[in-house]
């Protein structure tokens, strides 16, 4: 990894840097809540290697990243999902081409119950027919209680199912709407919370409830359930699984940035994507609770920012 990390810093000129001490200056980042906390790692990590440089981190979901870029107003723009069309023909009319992509870390999205909650796996129809209002993705009624999800006994039969999840500004409600509603609409009793953490910890508290959130917010408390793959088969959102891709929700998270084709970034965005992908960057994406790019995401992200 160090051997590849120093590849990634001859090679790009774009991260060809003056030494991080000379450099001052704002850094704005505008974007993902599922991303606030590494951000913000990262930004301290910055700030001490490079005191002249003041780093602001706003963390109000995926869909503010865009607007902020093309209006100027950050420079980096943390999302948990990719930039839709709309998004990206917007930056494209004022700079002429579009925003670059960095990949900075391995996400999932995880479906969560109490833990005192026997169930154990899902299957996507069974998502869409509990959140969503169209059932696109085919199931016929909608489970109104836990025992219409095949719990049994007393104590679960007739037991409620409760709803949480996230708002619209967040990516991970994007991406949970395309990936396990098939595109389709959200009930109105879906309660929303604005950010994953809140989901989970709502989860914790309410034995009735089912959410979905990051992966890196697995709290005490909460248990993942495995999802059914195409083929049926349930896989457990672990790290093998979400790394390999055989977890069907696995996703990376991304900084946005404005580069100009054939010419190097910005000194201050060039600085922070070098310890974004540096050693110690990549092990503060494990201290989150998230995974470190492998070495094949590595390499796409050097290929992203040539």
């Amino acid at each position: 990894m160090r051997l590849l990390l120093l590849f990634l810093i001859t090679l790009l000129p774009g991260l060809a840097l003056a030494q991080p001490g000379t450099l001052a200056g704002n850094l704005s980042s505008v974007g993902s809540d599922t991303l606030g906390y590494l951000m913000t790692l990262w930004s301290e990590d910055f700030s001490r290697q490079a005191p002249g440089v003041n780093v602001q981190v706003q963390a109000s979901g995926s869909s503010t990243a865009p607007t902020a870029l093309a209006a100027g107003a950050a420079q980096l723009g943390p999302m948990s999902r990719p930039m839709q069309a709309d998004e990206r023909q917007a930056f494209e009319a004022r700079y002429g081409y579009p925003p670059l992509a960095v990949p900075v870390a391995m996400d999932a999205l995880v479906v969560v119950v109490n833990q005192r909650n026997p169930l154990q796996q899902i299957a996507p129809s069974q998502l869409d027919a509990l959140f969503s209002v169209t059932r696109l993705c085919g199931a016929h009624s909608v489970p109104r209680f836990w025992g219409d999800l095949g719990l049994t006994g007393a104590e679960w039969r007739k037991r409620p199912i409760q709803r949480y999840g996230r708002n619209s500004a967040s990516g991970t409600w994007g991406f949970f709407k395309q990936q396990a509603l098939c595109k389709g609409d959200f009930r109105r009793d879906v309660a929303e919370f604005p950010g994953s953490a809140a989901v989970v910890q709502a989860v914790a508290g309410n034995p009735c409830s089912i959410g979905y959130a990051s992966f890196g917010f697995h709290l005490s408390g909460v248990k993942m359930l495995a999802v059914k793959n195409d083929q049926g088969q349930a896989i457990a959102p672990d790290a093998e699984a979400i790394r390999s891709g055989r977890y069907p929700w696995a996703r990376p998270l991304y900084l946005y940035v404005n580069k100009a084709p054939g010419k190097p970034l910005p000194p201050l965005v060039a600085a922070f994507l070098q310890q974004v992908l540096s050693a110690q960057g990549q092990r503060r994406v494990s201290e989150a609770g998230y995974l470190p790019l492998s070495d094949t995401q590595m390499a796409q992200a050097r290929a992203a920012l040539q």
